[in-house]
C-alpha cells in the first residue's frame, strides 16, 4: 500500500510517497481503508524535529483517519465490512500511522460516522473538534465576551460557533486577513480584528467597549499570546493551547504580575489528559451528529491527494488557508 513516510527530520520534502506492508489487523482490531485522514499544524513540527519527543524514525505521520471497514480481525465485534468510521488515533495513544490507504486500529477506539457525513468532515472534528468542545467545558463563555485567536483556524473556527452556542454575549475573531475575518462573521462572530495590523489591541478594545475580553482562547502565541493578556478583562481567563505555545508564549515577569494585581487567571489547555474511552465516542457522536444536521460547519482548508502530503503540509504552514486540511488517499 501507499503512506507518506519520514526518514529524515527536515521541510515538507521529507515526506514521502512510499511502498509499506498492508497491515493485517491483529485479535480485536478492524482494518480501515482510509478515505480522509487530517493534517495538523503540530505534524509539521513533529517533522521537524521540534515537538515534544523525538519521534523514532521511519515513521508514517498521522493521528486521525476516517473510511471504510476492510476486514475485521479475530475477535472484534460492534461492526461489519463496509461500515463507515472514523478513528481518532490519539486518543488510543498513538501517534503516527494515519497518513496512509489503510491503517489497523482497535475496534475499541473505533466510532461509527453518520450515513451522510464526509469523511473529510469526520478528519476535521478529531483534534480540532474535541480540542474546541473541551476548551468551552473548561472556560465556560456563557455571558462572556470572549476573543478567540486563529479565528478562521480548524479550532477557531469551531470555537467561535461553539461559544454563541455555550451563550456568549459577544465573540471577537481575530486573525491575520480579512478573508479569514470574514469567515469567522459568517460562522456567528460579532467582530473582527486583523492581528497582523499594529494597532489590533485597539480594536479589540473598542470592541468590548474598553472593558477588555472575559475569556481569551489564545494559540497563536508569541507576541499576540503577550498583546491577548494585556488586554484580559479584570477578573477575566486566557487559556493557552496549541503547538506555538508549548514552543514561544513569550511571557515575561511584568506580565504575571499584572495577573496577580489584577486577580486573572492563565491556564493552560491540554487535550490528551482529559480525554477517556467513553467521552471521546460520545462527544464525537455529538459533534458528528451536530456537523451532519448542518448546526455546526466544518471549514475545509483543502483535501490534497495522499502522495501531495508535502504540498499540504506547505498550505498549512504558511498560513493561507483557513479551516481543516485533509488528505484524500
Amino acid at each position: 500500500m501507499k503512506a507518506i513516510q519520514i526518514s529524515r527530520f527536515g521541510g515538507p520534502d521529507m515526506l514521502i510517497p512510499t511502498d509499506v506492508a498492508k497491515p493485517l489487523p491483529r485479535p480485536g482490531e478492524v482494518l480501515i481503508r482510509v478515505r480522509a485522514a487530517g493534517v495538523n499544524f503540530f505534524e509539521t513540527l513533529q517533522r521537524q524535529d521540534r515537538y515534544g519527543a523525538t519521534p523514532v524514525l521511519p515513521m508514517i505521520p498521522g493521528v486521525e483517519i476516517a473510511g471504510t471497514i476492510e476486514t475485521l480481525g479475530e475477535g472484534a465485534s460492534g461492526f461489519q465490512r463496509g461500515d463507515r468510521v472514523a478513528v481518532p488515533l490519539f486518543a488510543a495513544g498513538i501517534f503516527s500511522g494515519g497518513y496512509a490507504e489503510y491503517v489497523a486500529a482497535d475496534a475499541a477506539h473505533v466510532v461509527a460516522l453518520p450515513q451522510g457525513l464526509p469523511f473529510e468532515t469526520a478528519a476535521a472534528l478529531m483534534v480540532q473538534g474535541l480540542t474546541a468542545h473541551h476548551l468551552v467545558r473548561q472556560a465556560q463563555p456563557a455571558g462572556k465576551t470572549v476573543l478567540i485567536n486563529a479565528a478562521a483556524g480548524g479550532v477557531g473556527s469551531l470555537l467561535v460557533q461553539m461559544a454563541k452556542r455555550a451563550g456568549a454575549t459577544r465573540v471577537i475573531a481575530a486573525a491575520s486577513s480579512q478573508d479569514k475575518l470574514a469567515l469567522a462573521r459568517e460562522l456567528g462572530a460579532d467582530a473582527g480584528v486583523d492581528y497582523t495590523q499594529p494597532n489590533w489591541g485597539v480594536q479589540v478594545q473598542a470592541a468590548t467597549g474598553g472593558a477588555g475580553p472575559d475569556i481569551i482562547y489564545e494559540s497563536a502565541g508569541g507576541k499576540i499570546a503577550v498583546t491577548s493578556l494585556e488586554l484580559l478583562a479584570p477578573s477575566g481567563w486566557i487559556v493557552l493551547f496549541g503547538a506555538l505555545n508549548t514552543r514561544d508564549a513569550g511571557l515575561d515577569m511584568s506580565q504575571l504580575q499584572k495577573l496577580i494585581s489584577s486577580n486573572q487567571l492563565l491556564a493552560g489547555f491540554s487535550l490528551l489528559p482529559l480525554l477517556t474511552a467513553e467521552n471521546v465516542k460520545t462527544d464525537l457522536a455529538m459533534l458528528f451528529g451536530l456537523a451532519e444536521r448542518g448546526e455546526l460547519t466544518v471549514l475545509s482548508g483543502g483535501s490534497f491527494p495522499l502522495e501531495q502530503a508535502a504540498a499540504a503540509h506547505e498550505a498549512l504552514e504558511s498560513r493561507r488557508s483557513a479551516g481543516k486540511i485533509v488528505l484524500v488517499p
